[in-house]
């Protein structure tokens, strides 16, 4: 395996461009996810890695060799499709086995890596069977086999599980990264869905128009998002946005919110813009009737242990996670208090976080 580089790189179509100077590494063994909604320039990258696509301007190494305007065919690369590409006429053994087949490989050490691959994907009681006949979960294991059993160097899947329903997305998530414990593969995985993202990944980029607004493990990300949009983008309820007037100085440890003042993380910098954006994850709010911040319970979702409690606010509606124990009523009247060093608080003209859970976001 081997670590893949992307330095300052660019993709345009005519006039639009689709990936804006893009930095960023994947290390050796590591499992990397690019993240974000249709038409950020994700799957465009992954091209790129792959030689599918030629950048308009940049560098892409793989292993310390740069590959940007090699073919496909010379980059060592394996790429896993969402629609399987499978030979339809042909069994599991043979669609695993024909990229060795290709190559020339003898027919024995085909056989011996076709069992070996389909053993650790555990479906080697399946190798004799038509691949017309499988389920979509093991229909994508076929599909991985055919790339791991080529030894590649690096493992490119564009968002594999994407036509597969939410129970065998959940069960094939877990055999993906359970796999990529086993034989520590280099992998670039694309997907939009963030659930996929935060369970798998090592490290996660989040692309917007083109641009990297954020790269960091799914907690740095989770809990110090560096932008509006990954604050907005991750999470489940998202985090709640609440736009605020006025600016703050450095060293400011309250903010007027409505009729109430509330605690905030010390700012280590001026926040002069007039429109801020205070930014609270549900489990960052309490109920509390001490708290002059006051709203009415809109409704409540029961999640088995937990439940979302929308409240109506001023400013809006906030999602609160409490105990499914707690007894709420719609329309009651709640104070609400923040867990102050877990707020974010954003600029928002630009979208960039001036603090953001006990971090600086600079």
């Amino acid at each position: 395996m081997a670590e893949i580089r992307v330095e300052n790189l660019n993709k345009s179509f005519g006039e639009f461009t689709a990936v804006r100077d893009e930095s960023f590494t994947v290390p050796d063994a590591s499992f990397f996810c690019l993240l974000g909604p249709s038409g950020c320039g994700k799957t465009t990258t992954l091209r790129m890695i792959a030689g599918l696509e030629l950048p308009t301007a940049g560098r892409i190494l793989l292993g310390g060799e740069d590959v940007a305007f090699k073919r496909a065919s010379a980059r060592d690369i394996a790429f896993v499709f969402q629609l399987f590409a499978l030979y339809p006429h042909m069994n599991v053994r043979r669609n695993i086995g024909f990229p060795l087949l290709c190559q020339g490989v003898a027919a024995a050490e085909i056989k011996a890596r076709v069992e070996e691959t389909a053993k650790l994907l555990r479906i080697d009681q399946l190798l004799d069977k038509p691949v017309s006949g499988l389920a979509g979960g093991d229909r994508q294991r076929v599909a991985l086999g055919r790339a791991i059993v080529r030894r590649p160097l690096a493992f490119l899947m564009d968002e594999p599980l994407g036509t597969l329903d939410t129970e065998f997305r959940d069960l094939m998530c877990a055999e993906l990264r359970g796999l990529h414990e086993r034989i520590k593969a280099t992998t670039v995985y694309v997907t939009h869905d963030q659930l996929e993202a935060m369970s798998m990944a090592d490290r996660i980029a989040i692309m917007n128009k083109g641009r990297i607004e954020q790269l960091g493990s799914p907690q740095e990300i989770y809990d110090r998002p560096a932008t509006i949009f990954v604050a907005d983008f991750v999470g489940s309820p998202a985090m709640n946005l609440i736009e605020v007037g006025g600016g703050l100085a450095k060293g400011a440890r309250i903010l007027a919110l409505a009729d109430a003042i509330i605690a905030i993380p010390e700012l280590r910098e001026d926040a002069p813009a007039e429109d801020l954006v205070l930014g609270a994850r549900p489990e960052h709010i309490r109920f509390d009737d001490a708290s002059s911040y006051r709203g009415e319970v809109f409704g409540s979702e029961y999640l088995g242990t937990l439940q979302i409690v929308t409240v109506k606010v001023p400013q809006g509606r906030l999602k609160v996670k409490l105990p499914a124990s707690q007894v709420v009523r719609s329309g009651e009247q709640v104070g609400l208090n923040f867990l102050a060093d877990r707020l974010s608080l954003f600029d928002k003209d630009s979208g960039r976080a001036l603090r953001s859970a006990l971090h600086d976001v600079r």
